[in-house]
């Protein structure tokens, strides 16, 4: 008896289609990927940045974060009434607020984003501190503080994964340059568009990574700058400095420098609180700005209950003040994030270069309280450290 030849009928299409080639598609997908979801490129902010139509570019601090792993890591140092329902997402929450009322066209997070012994996942949590920023689709960068490390990634790792985020202008370090650290790059913020310094950059922005813990002659201390760090930042000072507008620059690091605590003689704005916790190593960092001239103004974090500025051999150092809830801070005194905003001269017909910087802070209360409002910088006749009330 012969056997009739098989056949592919409809149903067998179907089944294949529905159900075989499907399968292939995901074991393919798992052995390829591991798994995790499927690849994607990175989406990126629109560069350069520039100054706004109105002639403005604003700047979000946001320093020491301190995530851990979200609705299960509470909060220090709050009101007992506070204690029970506080979590990381009071600070992702407090973000979210800040970019809604600020509407930043940069985030500047200066380091201690995650703490390491609280973060269980490093990229997990990284992921949960700049979500915010990445679903507002604003451009944001990022430096290390002395806890970042300290969860399931290195320093190189952090940065690394960092750079590759979603919006980020982070960067490793520096291409051609051999420096110490991970985390030292340069942003530079053209004019605005339709003005004479729409291809020129109007304000230079220096991002330092100033460390951790390290020990020296047998004492642990914390990090500091190194002399790579300032080699390249004077080479790159010097070449933005001759090109066609000598533009003002700013720079954001974490550790602050031992010469900070002599601002408690000298006077500042703000609340100094608490002793600053450095390096006991004097780097040249001081004796480099001075000699550059091109930085007014310099943002540090480290240390949570201090949130003033003040004026060192003729640059600003300026706190962030404790943003993050899992950071201790102090019961009673609201989390802050401090605002940068530079403006541009109004020419007769166009913009033109950078006319002022201010600074103010505002407060996690139910207003976001606007706190020591003041002129850090002028290309003109104010002063310089003028309070606005």
């Amino acid at each position: 008896m012969r056997r009739r030849p098989w056949r592919r009928t409809f149903f067998v299409d179907l089944f294949l289609l529905l159900f075989i080639v499907p399968l292939v598609l995901f074991v393919l997908r798992v052995a390829f990927t591991g798994g995790d979801a499927e690849v994607r490129v990175k989406r990126s902010a629109e560069l350069p940045l520039r100054f706004s139509s109105d002639g403005g570019f604003k700047i979000l601090q946001v320093a020491d974060m301190h995530y851990g792993n979200g609705l299960v890591t509470r909060c220090r140092d709050v009101l007992p009434t506070e204690a029970a329902r506080c979590s990381d997402l009071n600070s992702t929450l407090f973000l979210k607020r800040m970019i809604e009322a600020e509407k930043p066209d940069l985030i500047a997070f200066t380091g201690d984003n995650i703490f390491g012994a609280s973060a269980t996942d490093a990229a997990e949590s990284l992921f949960k501190v700049f979500r915010p920023a990445m679903e507002s689709r604003t451009p944001w960068a990022a430096i290390l503080g002395n806890h970042d490390q300290e969860s399931t990634m290195t320093r190189e790792e952090l940065m690394s994964f960092i750079s590759l985020m979603d919006y980020s202008v982070s960067q490793v370090n520096p291409s051609g340059f051999v420096v110490d650290g991970y985390g030292n790059y340069d942003i530079r913020v053209h004019g605005a568009w339709g003005s004479g310094l729409a291809n020129t950059s109007v304000l230079n922005l220096y991002f330092l990574d100033s460390g951790d813990r390290v020990m020296v002659s047998g004492v642990r201390t914390y990090g500091w700058i190194r002399d790579s760090q300032l080699t390249w930042l004077h080479t790159i000072s010097e070449e933005l400095q001759v090109s066609r507008y000598p533009a003002p620059a700013l720079s954001f690091f974490h550790i602050p420098i031992p010469e900070v605590r002599e601002l408690w003689f000298r006077g500042f704005v703000g609340q100094f609180q608490e002793a600053v916790t450095c390096s006991s190593v004097k780097s040249g960092i001081l004796q480099s700005l001075s000699s550059m001239g091109d930085v007014k103004a310099v943002f540090i974090g480290h240390d949570h209950l201090n949130d003033f500025c003040g004026k060192i051999n003729g640059t600003w150092f300026c706190y962030g003040g404790g943003f993050g809830y899992h950071g201790y801070g102090r019961v009673g005194w609201p989390r802050r994030a401090r605002v940068i905003s530079a403006h541009l001269a109004k020419g007769k017909e166009a913009w033109m270069g950078v006319e002022t910087i201010r600074t103010w802070k505002r407060l996690d209360d139910d207003k976001l309280t606007k706190i020591d409002e003041q002129l850090l910088w002028s290309h003109d006749h104010l002063q310089p450290g003028t309070l606005y009330v």
